[in-house]
C-alpha cells in the first residue's frame, strides 16, 4: 500500500511539474512575440521593395527542440488506442513552433522584413521499431531583408 501511494504521490508531482513549466514557457513566448510583433515574417516568396531600396539580405533560422514527457507520451497512447485528436502532442508541437519563429526573429536583429519563411519539423531520439517520439525539432528559416527608409 506504501508503494502505491509512494507511486502516486510522485506521479502527482511529475504531472504538475511537468504542467508549471509548460505553462511559464508559454508565459515566456507570449511576451517574446509581443517584443518581436512589428518584424514581419511571411510566407511570399519576394514582397513589393523595389531592389534598389534593398540595403542587404540575410539568411536567419532559428530551432527548437522540445521533449516528450512522460504523461504526454501516456496519454497519446491512450489516444491512439481510441482516436482522436492528440492535444499533448499538439501544444508540443505548437511550443516548438513558435519558440523556432521566435528565435529566427532575433537572429533577424535589425531587418525589416522576413521573406520566403519556411518551418520544418523532425521527431528525433525515435528508437527503430517503437512508435514513441523522444523529441520534436522545429526548424524556421527564411531572408530577412532591410529596406531603407
Amino acid at each position: 500500500m506504501v508503494d502505491l501511494i509512494v507511486f502516486l504521490s510522485l506521479l502527482a508531482l511529475g504531472y504538475g511539474a511537468g504542467t508549471w513549466a509548460e505553462k511559464r514557457h508559454y508565459r515566456s513566448i507570449a511576451e517574446r512575440e509581443n517584443t518581436t510583433i512589428n518584424l514581419a515574417a511571411v510566407t511570399l516568396k519576394s514582397v513589393d521593395i523595389p531592389e534598389h531600396k534593398i540595403r542587404s539580405a540575410q539568411l536567419v533560422h532559428g530551432s527548437a527542440v522540445i521533449s516528450v514527457d512522460y504523461f504526454k507520451r501516456i496519454l497519446a497512447s491512450l489516444r491512439n488506442i481510441f482516436g482522436g485528436d492528440v492535444k499533448s502532442y499538439e501544444s508540443l508541437l505548437d511550443r516548438a513552433r513558435r519558440e523556432a519563429l521566435l528565435r529566427m526573429k532575433e537572429m533577424a536583429g535589425d531587418a525589416t522584413v522576413i521573406v520566403n519563411v519556411r518551418i520544418e519539423t523532425a521527431a528525433i531520439g525515435k528508437q527503430s521499431g517503437r512508435k514513441n517520439i523522444g523529441c520534436l525539432e522545429a526548424m524556421a528559416y527564411g531572408t530577412a531583408l532591410t529596406v531603407e527608409k
